[in-house]
């Protein structure tokens, strides 16, 4: 089994240091009990797409803080933060491994109904990342929208999708129905992680966490505005074993639309 925790918390709006220590404490506290824990999207500022000064270099010190976390607690962590490249911004997601490099994927659609169009620079890798023999996909919150973007291609095949989210109350139906969905057209498991709370532009977040497996059970969810942690036991023989029984998977790109 491959253990996922997913942190369902606020986010303290706009405070790196607080976000950073107090996701420090969750992670520390899982121990021995997970294999990765599942953070919200930008989980050290909150959905903050006007302040570029709370942009870090890939060198700068929450990575290199999540980076000594997972090396003593023995678990990978996945999320997204606010990083430059020289005179760009990126809303960079990753996946921080202990004792290992880390692989960066770079949020690929951005949310221009929220101005993050205007302040970062999308990215474009459908990079699947390997650990402890199960292969990972990250979204980040806006890319669940887009089907084609999390689609199993037939030399590259993913077992868990996770989706790491800032994803308002107001619009959380959709959020509720495209983790099935993906997890639907995929045959994945599907870990979604989602903030609760209040961000400093009057949005409210309420959650709906989830882990689900290939027939849409919810292996661990997080109800309406519950913080705590939640954590899912994943069996990736099983779902080898569904896929080979009913390999509807293979049959998603056989016909092409001519433009």
């Amino acid at each position: 089994m491959f253990r996922v925790a997913l942190l369902q918390y606020p986010i303290v709006w706009e405070d790196k240091s607080k976000n950073l220590s107090l996701t420090e404490q969750r992670v520390r506290a899982l121990h021995g009990q997970a294999d990765m824990a599942v953070l919200p999207e930008m989980f050290t500022t909150g959905f903050c797409t006007h302040r570029p000064e709370l942009a870090e270099p890939i060198t700068g010190p929450t990575l290199t803080r999540l980076q000594n976390l997972s090396n003593e607690t023995d678990i990978a962590i996945v999320g997204s933060v606010i990083i430059q490249e020289e005179s760009t911004l990126k809303n960079r997601g990753f996946f921080i491994f202990p004792h290992r490099d880390p692989v960066f994927i770079d949020k690929a659609h951005l949310y221009r109904h929220g101005g993050e169009d205007s302040f970062f620079s999308p990215g474009n890798q459908r990079t699947i990342v390997e650990y402890k023999g199960v292969r990972f996909r990250l979204l980040l919150c806006y890319d669940l929208r887009f089907p084609v973007w999390a689609r199993q291609e037939q030399n590259d095949l993913y077992d868990v999708l996770i989706v790491s989210a800032n994803w308002p109350e107001i619009r959380i139906a959709y959020w509720d129905a495209l983790l099935r969905a993906r997890g639907t057209e995929n045959q994945c498991y599907v870990v979604g992680v989602n903030p609760v709370g209040d961000d400093g532009l009057g949005l409210h977040y309420n959650g709906h966490s989830v882990a689900y497996d290939t027939y849409l059970r919810p292996l661990a969810q997080l109800e309406d505005n519950e913080q705590g942690t939640r954590i899912a036991q994943l069996n990736i023989e099983s779902l080898h074993h569904f896929r080979s029984v009913l390999p509807l998977w293979q049959d998603g790109d056989r016909f092409t639309i001519d433009r």
